[in-house]
């Protein structure tokens, strides 16, 4: 079976989807125009050399997959469509040593479909390449001589290390692995690639055959049995034991791409039902590994296939995947682990197109990344700067009061950045737009609970507050609701205090009295009067009184209290 999936962006400086028409001020509301997707594009201008469109099909152990795309010179990809099959090339192997026929001819079909469809989007570069099971194959001539004959195009195999190259190069595009020590680990069919680097620079690579389709035919083709398991994870211990060092390397960030790491994250967000379009970024810890390994072994077959966030097509495979992941972090010894969205294709793009991704400090790639999300739909760039730091200014004087975390403030920061960003689509219900937009985004540096935070966040900055009956946030766990509900009501309480969008307000004082709590707001020298921006913050304090406990007077430079009546929806 093939699959193809919807267009995505991707890369260093990814974003939203590129439609083109100009944002919407409050004052006066346009909708979106239908004008087609243009890459490269800010602020309907150009930016730069065109980007070159490239299809990249890696043909691995358990499945072929296709990605055709936009890759920038900045490293920006824009996923143009994806196409998947799952012909299991690397079964069997273990037994014979050679491909089958049966795997041959699924392959090579869709190998067919995906090059006819790179044509279709005139894809001017189709590169291919083969890893494990194909490179250890006794006839892999005779399945690369077929694909070149059948297709016109030449496959390249991979050698070990350089496929685990391909893979560090993905993560370095979408990871901060600027400084300190990281690992990159890439789970296949037929093997598992690890690079080990020092700020950003590859210092050892190693390729190993401990792949879940090769694992599961050695060790797990009678039962997932704990005596099977316990054996298969004593023979990837004592492989890793041999071939990589521990001394520098304990503790080291570990970024883990391929259908493992991504179906492992796709469990443990069902369990906290947690819905995003992306798994990239989940942080994984070793208990989270070890407690869903003893349970998906302790299921049969037919069970696995029903498990939420696992692909039904993987549940025969799954866990000598997780064996290898639990093996991994033990001899490591982590405090988590990041799953990540992209691979070898992502990888084989960037170097395709001589793209050298950039080196990031921490941080550094997710304020990238959500900055040009927010040029991209357009925002108000005034606005929205004038509005986080207004509301980091409240988070740092009302934070821990609110039971607050610190690595909360970083989530306030990014939603009121992008809390307008629904202006893009329409000014109508412009927030629950946000919310969609940010929902949909692919950001770096950040987990999908983060992601889902933020979007509600960005959601209920006016209009109605949350509530259990509203759908999506209903469905959260309860420490999501709580957080999104206290760091929405610091919002709104900061976008009222902009509410003529000229950043009147230079500041504001607060003063935590027996029965009331007082903002007394300071205008910027070269505001003439911020009687507006105090009536709008008082307009919208009402969830924020709701969690403080007491009243909320909003004071003007002239020490006058600036009263509201209505329920400040806007």
């Amino acid at each position: 079976m093939t699959t193809r999936k919807r267009p995505r962006t991707s890369g260093a400086s990814r974003g939203a989807s590129s439609r083109t028409p100009p944002g919407a001020s409050k004052s006066a509301p346009k909708s979106a125009s239908k004008s087609a997707p243009k890459s490269a594009q800010l602020r309907g201008k150009a930016t730069g050399p065109r980007p070159t469109r490239i299809a990249a099909i890696d043909i691995g152990s358990n499945s072929v997959r296709q990605i055709v795309a936009d890759v920038s010179t900045s490293g920006r990809i824009r996923v143009l469509d994806e196409m998947k099959a799952m012909p299991r090339l690397g079964d069997g192997m273990v037994r014979t040593g050679r491909l089958s026929e049966e795997a041959m001819d699924g392959a090579a079909a869709a190998i067919g479909r995906m090059v006819t469809l790179a044509k279709q989007l005139r894809a001017e570069r189709v590169e291919i390449v083969a890893t494990s099971a194909v490179r250890d194959a006794a006839n892999s001539f005779e399945f690369t001589e077929r694909i070149e004959a059948e297709t016109g195009h030449r496959v390249r195999i991979l050698s070990g290390d350089e496929e685990a190259v391909l893979c560090f190069r993905s993560a370095l595009a979408h990871f901060d692995l600027g400084t300190g020590r990281s690992i990159a680990a890439d789970i296949g069919g037929g093997s598992l690639e690890l690079v080990l680097a020092k700020d950003g620079l590859i210092e050892r690579v190693a390729s190993l055959p401990f792949g879940a389709v090769r694992l599961t035919n050695q060790f797990l083709s009678d039962s997932t049995r704990r005596r099977n398991v316990n054996a298969l994870r004593a023979h990837v211990r004592d492989g890793l034991r041999r071939a990589m060092p521990v001394k520098d390397w304990r503790n080291a960030q570990i970024i883990g791409s391929g259908g493992t790491f991504t179906n492992l994250a796709g469990i443990l967000l069902a369990r906290q039902r947690v819905t995003v379009p992306s798994v990239h970024g989940t942080r994984i810890t070793r208990a989270d590994v070890e407690h869903v390994l003893e349970w998906l072994q302790a299921l049969t077959p037919e069970e696995r296939l029903l498990v939420p966030g696992l692909n039904p097509a993987r549940a025969d495979i799954i866990v000598a995947g997780l064996a290898v992941v639990a093996e991994v972090m033990a001899r490591f010894d982590p405090p988590q682990l990041l799953a990540s969205g992209y691979g070898i294709r992502e990888g084989l793009l960037l170097e395709a197109a001589r793209v050298t991704p950039r080196l990031a400090d921490p941080g550094k790639a997710r304020e990238r990344s959500v900055i040009e999300f927010a040029e991209r739909c357009h925002y108000e760039e005034g606005h929205a700067h004038q509005v986080r730091r207004l509301a980091l200014h409240l988070f740092d004087s009302l934070g821990v009061r609110m039971g607050l975390e610190r690595s909360d403030r970083q989530l306030l920061a990014d939603a009121a950045l992008l809390h307008d960003v629904g202006y893009h689509i329409n000014y109508e219900k412009h927030h629950k737009h946000s919310f969609h937009l940010i929902s949909h985004a692919e950001l770096l540096g950040m987990t999908p609970a983060d992601q889902v935070v933020i979007a509600h966040v960005a959601r209920y900055h006016r209009g109605a507050p949350p509530k259990l009956k509203h759908g999506q946030f209903g469905a959260l766990d309860r420490s999501l609701r709580e957080k999104i509900v206290k760091l929405a009501a610091l919002l709104r309480f900061a976008d009222g205090m902009d509410r003529g969008h000229v950043s009147a307000v230079e500041g504001f004082r607060i003063r935590w009295l027996t029965d009331t709590v007082r903002v007394t707001v300071s205008a910027r020298a070269d505001a003439p009067n911020i009687r507006l921006e105090c009536w709008g913050a008082s307009r919208k304090r009402q969830l924020l009184e709701s969690l403080v406990g007491r009243p909320i007077q909003v004071v003007d430079p002239n020490g006058d209290i600036i009263t509201a009546d209505d329920s400040g929806d806007d």
